[in-house]
């Protein structure tokens, strides 16, 4: 799953903002070039400073989620087609995710997804209208691991309020890390968001059983292997 960090990308203004990724260097395959070509004119939407009308992204109006960062789309594609009648908002600004999870989507004919590569910071402050996503999923974040870099995870107060104002009531919110430091601090943000409640049981400590539909990826498997622990954490929108 992806590293979902702040950076400054020289091609965007105001470098000092908070981002939600950092550029990284990947070689885009054939394969995903491809897909570029193919099916890139009909999944990839133009960042604009204007909101979103979903029904007519979709072609219909149906409950939307936003995922923020899908690395290589490995997740994405199996939510999207365990969930057909859910469109899926997902952006990414590593090139050759984009390109895998395009090329996902050729393979496996689904039709409600659509990719921004953007930062996702600006198309939450510019292109979600209030009250307008059924969900949100983040899965695996960069967790930063030295105390003195913990202030560039991406999941801290100021973008928690801006995406529990963009979930209708009843929406959840939806992260997963494999660092316990983070999973600890997420937990504290989401819990201090007046606008959010835990959905887990207060006996398992705030964690949430990891839903069904969110797959163990590679990387996952691995770690539970080796003994490492994923934390789930859902809340929902009073």
């Amino acid at each position: 799953m992806p590293d979902i960090r702040e950076g400054a990308p020289a091609d965007v203004s105001h470098p000092r903002t908070i981002r939600s990724f950092v550029r990284r260097t990947g070689r885009t395959t054939v394969g995903q070039a491809k897909a570029f070509a193919d099916v890139g004119p009909k999944f990839l939407l133009s960042y604009a400073a204007a909101p979103m009308d979903f029904a007519a992204v979709y072609g219909r109006a149906a409950p939307t989620v936003l995922e923020i960062g899908f690395g290589m789309g490995e997740a994405t594609a199996h939510i999207a087609a365990l969930m057909p009648e859910k469109n899926f908002l997902c952006c990414e600004v590593h090139t050759p995710g984009v390109g895998a999870l395009l090329k996902r989507i050729d393979e496996h004919q689904l039709a409600n997804i659509r990719i921004l590569q953007h930062d996702a910071v600006e198309v939450i402050d510019h292109m979600l209208a209030p009250a307008s996503l059924d969900g949100v999923h983040i899965f695996f974040p960069d967790p930063w691991h030295k105390t003195k870099h913990n202030k560039r995870r991406l999941i801290q107060a100021p973008l928690v309020a801006k995406l529990a104002a963009r979930l209708k009531p009843g929406g959840y919110l939806h992260c997963a890390t494999d660092w316990q430091p983070y999973a600890e601090q997420i937990l504290e943000v989401l819990n201090a968001e007046l606008l959010l409640k835990n959905s887990a049981d207060a006996s398992a400590g705030g964690y949430a059983p990891k839903p069904g539909y969110r797959p163990l990826t590679k990387f996952e498997n691995r770690g539970i292997k080796l003994g490492h622990g994923v934390w789930d954490l859902v809340f929902t929108r009073a």
